[in-house]
């Protein structure tokens, strides 16, 4: 668990520091005054374009970089498919119609024993579902709805989008809370010495504070698992959503573990209930839809 959760930290620490080192090479917001103070309005700026431009590129490439990591073979319609994908892109279709989706998504299968699926996309109209091999092969029919119902529903709320946001945000307060801290510290060092320090801190304090604001984008996480959820119940019938993820219970351990970056994309997750986990337990889950 905690190799996913440090990768996962790792990753965003390492992509906003290095917005932050090239738009500082190339001279793009400089908040130190000339006499040595910060001007928070540049710095909230800066903080906001450095925390932005990640998380919006990787929105913008989030379904071709799933396609690749994990191997996803695209179904198109109108070409020749085996009766078992053509079910899926059907049945995809199907479910997406209840919806209201106008553009139908994408859909794809990847080659995993584990049983699971996921959607991404940067909208509505350039939308993904992708299920395992693993799914189609253990599920049946109405536990295979469920699953995809919520995968549409994720697409429907906006999911991916606000995620986006979200991390975006959290990343701007990380940039700018780091280099505040930063500039706090290197003041009770000589002046010499000030300049080193005050970047060896930066980087000590986006590394505290990133896992600080990851506390938030996992708690969003799990929210909208229970929202998807209830998104799927709708589309599909309650039934059959609470079919799916009672299903899930027994297949939980065959969770591929090496893909940290997809784990929130996913319908469930091999990690324990905690504070850094990306999906809420699968038995609450189950309790919150039959309270409906």
């Amino acid at each position: 668990m905690f190799k996913r959760i440090g990768l996962f930290i790792l990753t965003n620490i390492l992509v906003i520091t290095t917005i932050g080192i090239v738009l500082s090479v190339l001279g793009v917001g400089n908040y130190m005054t000339a006499q040595g103070g910060i001007d928070l309005t540049t710095l909230l700026a800066f903080s906001a374009v450095v925390g932005f431009t990640g998380s919006l590129f990787s929105l913008a490439i989030s379904r071709w970089m799933a396609k690749t990591m994990m191997g996803v073979q695209v179904l198109k319609p109108d070409s020749s498919l085996s009766p078992i994908e053509r079910d899926l892109v059907e049945r995809v279709h199907r479910l997406a119609r209840t919806a209201g989706m106008r553009k139908m998504p994408e859909v794809g299968i990847y080659r995993s024993p584990e049983v699971n699926a996921f959607a991404t996309g940067p909208s509505k109209s350039r939308s993904l579902v992708a299920v395992s091999t693993g799914l189609l092969e253990e599920m049946d029919e109405d536990a295979i709805d469920g699953v995809i119902a919520h995968e549409i529903a994720h697409i429907v709320n906006g999911d991916m989008v606000t995620m986006t946001l979200l991390q975006g945000v959290v990343n701007t307060f990380v940039v700018f809370l780091a280099r505040i801290a930063a500039w706090a510290v290197s003041r009770f060092v000589r002046e010499e010495l000030a300049g080193v320090v005050h970047f060896i801190a930066i980087l000590v304090f986006q590394i505290l504070f990133s896992i600080l604001g990851s506390l938030v984008v996992f708690a969003f996480s799990r929210y909208r698992e229970y929202h998807a959820d209830r998104g799927g119940a709708d589309f599909a019938g309650k039934d059959k959503m609470i079919h799916a993820l009672r299903s899930l219970q027994h297949y939980t351990q065959r969770t591929r573990d090496d893909d940290s970056s997809l784990a929130t994309l996913k319908i469930n997750s091999k990690r324990k209930r905690s504070l850094f986990s990306t999906h809420p337990d699968l038995q609450d889950r189950i309790a919150k839809l039959e309270q409906r």
